[in-house]
Parts: C-alpha cells; sequence; structure tokens
C-alpha cells in the first residue's frame, strides 16, 4: 500500500491511500498541519510505502514529532534520475517540456563544464507544489516501460531510502565534545584568540615564513601576493598547490606548507565553525542525497559534512555506554569495476583482500603501487606517464573491465551517454562542447581549434570514464545504508532512532553507528551483512567480495 502526501492548494496537508497499482484508494483525507504527525504515526502501523514530493520537506517534520517512517517514494529524486536515464528515454516523463520537478536537477548539470564530480556549490532549490498523483502516475509508467526495469525500481527505492537516513542522521547528529574540539585546536593553533587575530602558533610559523622569504608584510592568504613573493625569491611557481610547493627546495617550502596545513584547519574547522555547528553536543550535518551528477551525496550549510578531517576527529566521542561502529568499504571502486563488468579475473584479485595485492599476484604487474596506479589511470582517464605505461599490462589481464571503461570514454569523448548499473545516466556536454566540436571540423578551422576540440572531447572522455564506475559505488553504498538502516532498527526493537543503534555519519563509502556497548558484536555482523546484501542486490552471483575495515571505538579519531 502507498499513501500519498502533499498540501492542498488551500494549505491543509491532504493524505491518499493508494493500491498496489497506484490507484486512489478511497476518499483523500485532508487535514491540518498540526494534525499531521497523528496521522502519520497512525497510517505508518500499516507499513505503507509514503509518496511525497521531497523527503527533506516532510520526514524532519514528522522526525520532531517522533515519528519514524520505513518506506518511501523521493518523487524529486526519482524524478531527476527517469528523466535522464537512457532506460526511460522514451517515456512520456523524459519526453515532457521542463518544468519545476526538472530545476534540482538542471542545476547539477549546468555545474559540469566544471566536471563537478563531488559537491555541489549551491544547496538544492526548493520545488514548487505540484501535482504529486500525476508525477507519481508518470514515474511508475516510466519504469514499467523502462529496458530494465528491475534495476530502476532498485537504484529509486535506494535513492529514496538513502533520503531517510539523510535526514534521520541530521535528526539524530553525530556527537560531539566541544571542549575536547577546543583542546585540539589549541594544541594545533595555540589558545583561541581574539576575533580578527591569528592563533599564537599560526602567527609564528607566519612570521618564519616571512623572514625565509624576507616579504615582512606577505599576506600568505592571497594566492597572488604568494605568487610574487615566491618569484623574487626565484622560486617560478603557477600555483600554491602543496603538491607543486613540495617539488621545491627553499627554506619557506617548510613554514609555507605548514601554515597552509594550520591555515586551512583555522578556516575549515576552526572556532568559528565550532560556534556555528555544534550545539547541545551534536554535529547535525546536513547531506543532499544526489547533489551530485553521479549520484554521490553533497552537503550544504557551513558544517562541510563530507570534510571532517582527521584532526579534529578526536572530538567526536561517543556517549557514555556506548560505542561507534566504524567501517568502510576497502577499494571499492576496482570491486565495483569488475562486478560490473564481470571481469571474473578481476573479481578473483579482489578476493583474498587486498585487491591490489591480488593484481600483482595474478602477474599482471609487478608491485603493488604499480597496481594502484594503473587502476586508477584505468577509472579516472590518468593514461599518460606511468599509468600509460602500465594500461596495456592491464588491459591484457582484464579485459572485461578495461574494455568497459576505455569503452565509456569512447562514448563520452562522441558526445554521447553512459550508465550505470542501475540506470543512472550521464547528461550531454553542454552547448559549448559541442558548438566547438563542430567548428573544428568546418573549413575554416584550425589546427588550434582542432587540438582545443580533440581537448575538450578527451575531458568529457575521462568524465564519463568515471562516471560509470564512480555512478554505480554510489548505488552500492546506498544499497548498503538501505540495508544497514532496517537491520539497525530490528536490533533496536523497534525503539526510537536515538534510543537504539544509529547511523551517525556517511562519507561515500564509509559509515559511523552509535550504538549500545552491548550491542557492537551484533552492529558489526550487520554491517557486514548489509555490505554482502548491496553486492547480491546489484550484482546476483558475480563473485566479487566487498570486505570492510570494521573498528569499534570510543572516539572517530581512532577509527583511523
Amino acid at each position: 500500500m502507498y499513501v500519498a502526501l502533499f498540501s492542498s492548494s488551500e494549505g491543509p496537508v491532504v493524505l491518499q491511500r493508494l493500491d498496489a497499482n497506484g490507484d486512489a484508494r478511497g476518499a483523500p483525507r485532508t487535514i491540518p498541519e498540526s494534525g499531521l504527525a497523528e496521522a502519520a504515526a497512525e497510517l505508518e502501523a500499516g507499513h505503507p510505502r509514503w509518496v511525497w514530493d521531497d523527503t527533506s520537506r516532510w520526514y524532519p517534520v514528522l522526525l520532531g514529532a517522533g515519528v519514524r517512517i520505513e518506506r518511501c517514494v523521493d518523487l524529486r529524486l526519482s524524478h531527476a534520475i527517469l528523466r535522464n536515464s537512457a532506460l526511460t528515454a522514451s517515456s512520456r516523463l523524459a519526453t515532457a517540456e521542463s518544468n519545476s520537478w526538472d530545476r534540482a536537477a538542471q542545476e547539477t548539470i549546468e555545474q559540469l563544464d566544471d566536471h563537478a564530480l563531488f559537491e555541489l556549490d549551491e544547496p538544492v532549490p526548493d520545488l514548487a507544489d505540484e501535482n504529486t498523483l500525476a508525477e507519481f502516475t508518470l514515474q511508475r509508467e516510466a519504469i514499467a516501460a523502462a529496458d530494465d526495469p528491475r534495476r530502476l525500481a532498485l537504484l529509486l527505492a535506494a535513492e529514496s531510502a538513502g533520503a531517510l537516513v539523510a535526514a534521520e542522521m541530521m535528526y539524530a547528529g553525530l556527537p560531539w565534545r566541544a571542549d575536547v574540539h577546543d583542546q585540539i585546536l589549541s594544541g594545533y593553533l595555540g589558545p583561541r584568540p581574539q576575533a580578527a587575530e591569528r592563533p599564537a602558533i599560526l602567527d609564528a610559523v607566519l612570521a618564519r615564513l616571512r623572514a625565509a622569504l624576507e616579504s615582512p608584510d606577505l599576506n600568505p592568504d592571497s594566492p597572488n601576493e604568494l605568487l610574487r613573493a615566491l618569484g623574487v625569491a626565484g622560486l617560478m611557481v603557477k600555483s600554491t598547490r602543496s603538491w607543486e610547493l613540495k617539488k621545491l627546495t627553499h627554506p619557506a617550502i617548510e613554514p609555507l606548507l605548514e601554515y597552509k596545513k594550520l591555515a586551512r584547519l583555522l578556516s575549515a574547522n576552526g572556532w568559528h565553525w565550532l560556534d556555528t555547528n555544534v550545539r547541545d553536543g551534536r554535529f547535525h550535518p546536513e547531506y543532499v542525497p544526489g547533489g551530485v551528477v553521479t549520484g554521490r551525496w553533497a552537503s550544504k550549510g557551513g558544517g562541510g559534512a563530507l570534510q571532517l578531517p582527521k584532526q579534529i576527529r578526536g572530538a567526536v566521542i561517543a556517549d557514555p555506554g556506548w560505542k561507534f561502529v566504524v567501517a568502510d568499504a576497502s577499494q571499492l571502486e576496482p570491486r565495483i569495476l569488475a562486478a560490473m563488468s564481470g571481469d571474473r579475473g578481476m573479481a578473483e584479485a579482489g578476493s583474498a583482500g587486498d585487491f591490489y595485492a591480488g593484481i600483482v599476484a595474478s602477474g599482471a604487474v609487478e608491485t603493488r603501487d604499480q597496481a594502484k596506479v594503473a587502476m586508477l589511470g584505468a577509472m579516472y582517464g590518468a593514461t599518460t606517464g606511468e599509468s600509460g605505461r602500465l594500461m596495456p599490462k592491464l588491459a591484457r589481464a582484464y579485459p572485461r573491465a578495461i574494455g568497459l571503461v576505455e569503452q565509456a570514454a569512447r562514448d563520452g569523448e562522441r558526445g554521447e551517454i553512459v550508465t550505470t548499473r542501475l540506470g543512472r545516466s550521464s547528461p550531454r556536454p553542454g552547448a559549448s562542447w559541442r558548438e566547438s566540436q563542430s567548428e573544428a571540423y568546418g573549413e575554416a578551422a584550425t589546427d588550434a581549434d582542432a587540438s582545443r576540440a580533440r581537448g575538450q572531447a578527451r575531458g568529457w572522455g575521462r568524465f564519463t570514464r568515471n562516471f560509470v564506475v564512480q555512478g554505480s559505488a554510489a548505488e552500492w553504498a546506498l544499497c548498503w545504508m538501505a540495508n544497514l538502516r532496517r537491520s539497525l532498527h530490528e536490533l533496536g526493537g523497534g525503539a526510537w532512532i536515538t534510543d537504539a543503534p544509529h547511523l551517525v555519519f556517511f562519507m561515500h563509502d564509509e559509515v559511523v553507528v552509535h550504538c549500545p556497548a552491548a550491542l557492537t558484536d551484533a552492529v558489526e555482523a550487520a554491517v557486514r551483512d548489509a555490505a554482502a546484501d548491496a553486492g547480491r542486490l546489484m550484482f546476483g552471483a558475480m563473485p566479487v567480495t566487498f570486505p570492510l575495515t570494521v573498528a569499534v571505538v570510543d572516539n572517530y579519531g581512532q577509527a583511523k
């Protein structure tokens, strides 16, 4: 059974029961917003699947009133997938004129000019109220007529479950000791300074840097000013990025690198971050499921939920009598590539544990470092230098796996789309890309035009090469979390979220569970079982293992 939840034109909330086919069952029920939680709790007892426009709009309200939802259909997230998937390209939903359901997806696509495979710079826009029932009908129609309905149905269920997980993690919060955070900052930076002043240790490092560059008024936070000072010192660099600075030998390099590290800590997770983001002993991460074009999550707000550096993780301390179970999937993306390509040789390489060591044992390359460089080159398109030299060896050893990413790259270079294991498709390149490709082969084209077009084509090919792997890995992570969320609720005997084992943090291929100390063994087993189930859901009997590194700790800093 489904229950559709939406706002009426007059303002009250409407609840409409739907049967298994999505057809209305009985008359709609209109209630004031103040009565939503009570009505939702009553209906939830029947284990429906809720249908609503946006989980982030409705679920936090219900959580705040003590109502947990088991399952939902997030129409906004589902629409973005179905609108762009190659599996539903001929559906009415995919061929319709653009509407407000498309706005969030469009914002993500527009950022691809910068090859945004990671976080959104802006939050996903709110949707205006739409005809929820009509959109649900269109989506079900698109799934039913898809080339592979099972794949898409699994993806949409996992995507919607992920939205529930994100809302619950924001509600529960990550345990955080402000006093310990302050001690950590003081140890790295010196005592908390007055506003607009640099901490003492950072200031001392800056003094060393200015002396080494003979620039007493240097502002190291200005890249242009810093580049000029380095140039005057005879250090000709094109940027102030750490990897480029590490190649240089000069007395200024050590204090400059130290300053950059400490200044980054201060700006990203310093005292201002602490004052702004930690309240009542909790950091409440604000995730954006599907916020990256590959399906990876993004975050919004100033908290930087996906960027908690190791220096401050010691402030993430479990409550008395509780523990953290921290689990991360080992070498996830190479394993995903092996599974989705059906390359049994590569699957066997990962069966013993260390994937890269398995590649060496197979005889494909000579050292573990070579295996890692070659695999990263295959998945990210770094096919020059050492990775380029090793790629032919990898291709001979694992032709199906390397053939898959090579084909994805060629498709991208032609401006075509590629699709993940479960059915999320990449967007096509923008108008400027297509125009550049067209002009490169016109009568008036110059060698420079052709060279630029080839570079752009290769760049888009690198994007599509990684899209199929990173996107499929994101799908695996969603299935993992959805399975784990259900298991943790069962372990808690149906207790309220924060009284039972519950997810408190997620970062691409890592989860953190906060649980009573007596349940750590059961939680660890649940985490491992959920990972194995995710692999079976996505790849069936393909013999690919997804091993986890699991640590039971009192604070997050102990897990690494």
